[in-house]
């Protein structure tokens, strides 16, 4: 049996718009990792950008991006009736995302997703067909363990940031291409078998939105997008602006019990708001309609090829911060890496939209195509 994938001119706009957007997000939460000093420049400016960086991206970028990849392999089971074939198509696909994000993690920067979703598709691929109950029992059960490691992460993220030694990933790199190369190797088990824990909650919620095509045809689901954006939209900004203030430096963390509860509501509240933020692109989508203007256009096309340009912003990220490279991590404030993260952001829309206009799917997509369907 041979897998078939939508044309292109046939794809939804929605989930292509959301991708689009979710890499601003992504830019955003891991430039600043990549710069030693976290408070040059005016302090009023630094403070704003920890505080919009707490409240925007960490943690709901990923929630969004997990999100999207459980809609987008939901969409791929709607379009199956082997389950035999189909389940050895996701074994296929998730190894080999599992192999480019450990390339990725080696070669490039070691923040990567890629293969925490390949290990999850491995994982959770003997119930992709399962009843709606058993996806949400299974999202519910895991949300608790994911919600407490990503805790646990923040807590220490939010301590060391008051102690004045925020932790970046600047410490950590190696002053040579040869080093760099092996220096993430004996972490990248345990660290992608935890991302695997963390993501399995909203690749289910995804999958379930996906068997009701919900982003697919969202005028038949406008109430339900309005209620989730608003609800989960509402619940993330209440739940993340204590931890934000925090790291911002505006609320001093006085006790470890404040501490937890701040990062907890945090995390839990991220989850909330990655699929809030997929429901209100839903809505914007739906009103677009069929007008599609070139905007329009060029940010779907770089939701098409959000693996290309997931993989370019690691590209970006070495060539300018590395000690082998550029070696901008000294000399870059914690705003200034916003600047960076938006220009990357858009180079990648002007990029996407050329390659749309060529007719060209994007590298990474073309590369995990061939090889799924070998």
């Amino acid at each position: 049996m041979t897998i078939t994938s939508v044309n292109v001119t046939a794809r939804s706009l929605a989930p292509d718009l959301a991708r689009g957007f979710m890499l601003l997000l992504i830019a955003l939460a891991h430039a600043p990792a990549l710069v030693a000093d976290w408070d040059a420049g005016p302090a009023w400016l630094s403070g704003t950008a920890k505080f919009v960086k707490s409240l925007v991206a960490d943690n709901q970028a990923r929630a969004m991006f997990v999100f999207l990849f459980g809609y987008g392999l939901g969409q791929l089971a709607r379009r199956q009736t082997e389950w035999t074939s189909f389940r050895r198509l996701l074994r296929r696909r998730g190894f080999w995302l599992t192999v480019i994000g450990f390339a990725n993690t080696v070669i490039l920067v070691p923040i990567d997703i890629v293969a925490v979703y390949g290990l999850t598709l491995l994982a959770i691929a003997p119930i992709v067909r399962a009843r709606d109950s058993v996806l949400l029992w299974t999202a519910g059960v895991t949300l608790i363990p994911a919600t407490l490691l990503l805790t646990w992460q923040s807590v220490t993220a939010l301590t060391a940031a008051a102690a004045g030694t925020p932790i970046t990933m600047a410490a950590y790199m190696e002053p040579t291409l040869g080093l760099h190369l092996v220096a993430s190797i004996p972490s990248w088990p345990v660290e992608t078998v935890l991302g695997t824990i963390m993501v399995v909650p909203g690749m289910l919620a995804g999958l379930w939105a996906a068997r009701r095509k919900v982003l697919d045809e969202p005028e038949r689901h406008l109430t339900l997008l309005r209620r989730v954006a608003v609800i989960c939209l509402g619940a993330a900004v209440a739940g993340r602006i204590p931890a934000a203030l925090m790291l911002a430096g505006v609320w001093p963390v006085t006790s470890a019990p404040v501490t937890w509860s701040a990062a907890l509501a945090h995390d839990l509240t991220g989850y909330f708001g990655g699929i809030g933020l997929a429901a209100l692109v839903g809505l914007i989508a739906h009103r677009i309609g069929r007008d599609h203007g070139p905007v329009t256009l060029a940010l779907s096309a770089l939701g098409q090829r959000s693996l290309t340009f997931y993989l370019f912003q690691s590209v970006v990220w070495v060539a300018l911060f590395y000690p082998f490279a550029l070696d901008l991590r000294d000399d870059m404030s914690f705003p200034a890496t916003f600047g960076v993260a938006v220009a990357v952001w858009v180079v990648s829309i002007l990029l996407a939209d050329w390659m749309r206009r060529v007719g060209h799917r994007g590298p990474a997509e073309i590369l995990l195509r061939r090889l799924t369907n070998r």
